[in-house]
This record gives C-alpha cells, sequence and structure tokens, in this order.
C-alpha cells in the first residue's frame, strides 16, 4: 500500500450491487487494492499523472490533492477517490459523483 486510505466508504449505489453481485463485490475489492498500490486504472494520461504528482508530494510531507482512480467490472464503471489528507476514500458509481 502507497498511501493510507484512511476510512472506506460506499455509496448506496456501490453498496446494493456489492449485495446482489458476490462477482462484483470482488471486483470491487480488487480494485480497491489496485487503487491502495499505486495502478488507477482506466483513467486518462494526466490524471495518472496528477495521482503520481500527488504521491510524490506526500512523501515530502505535502498533501495536494486528492487520488482519483476508475476501473471497469463485469461492463459497470466505478470510481474511487482518497481525499487530499487521506482521511477518506469513497467507493462510488459515476452517476453518484
Amino acid at each position: 500500500m502507497l498511501f493510507q486510505l484512511g476510512q472506506i466508504v460506499t455509496t448506496c449505489g456501490i453498496a446494493e450491487r456489492m449485495r446482489a453481485d458476490p462477482s462484483f463485490a470482488r471486483g470491487v475489492e480488487n480494485s480497491l487494492g489496485r487503487h491502495a498500490a499505486g495502478d488507477w486504472g482506466n483513467v486518462c494520461e494526466e490524471s495518472w499523472k496528477i495521482n503520481d504528482d500527488a504521491l510524490e508530494a506526500e512523501r515530502n510531507g505535502e498533501y495536494p490533492d486528492r487520488l482519483f482512480s476508475l476501473y471497469v467490472i463485469n461492463g459497470m464503471r466505478i470510481y474511487i477517490i482518497t481525499e487530499f489528507d487521506r482521511s477518506v476514500t469513497t467507493i462510488l458509481l459515476p452517476e453518484e459523483y
């Protein structure tokens, strides 16, 4: 894990799908692990660089930006966002953003 995730929360849409579909729940768990390891999934090159730059700044004691990842699970896109101060990580559907 490259950074602290803080409190991990999901939106209602993610929680409902996780309860209804065990394979989706496993995909969310896998995606969270990827996020914590610095694999930002399907974000654009610019967002990938912003995330990497934020981690580099964090190593220098600064917290300039949140961390944003995008993953696709069973054809469904999910976002994972860790706040700039690393206090909370939220897992959500794009329409819940």
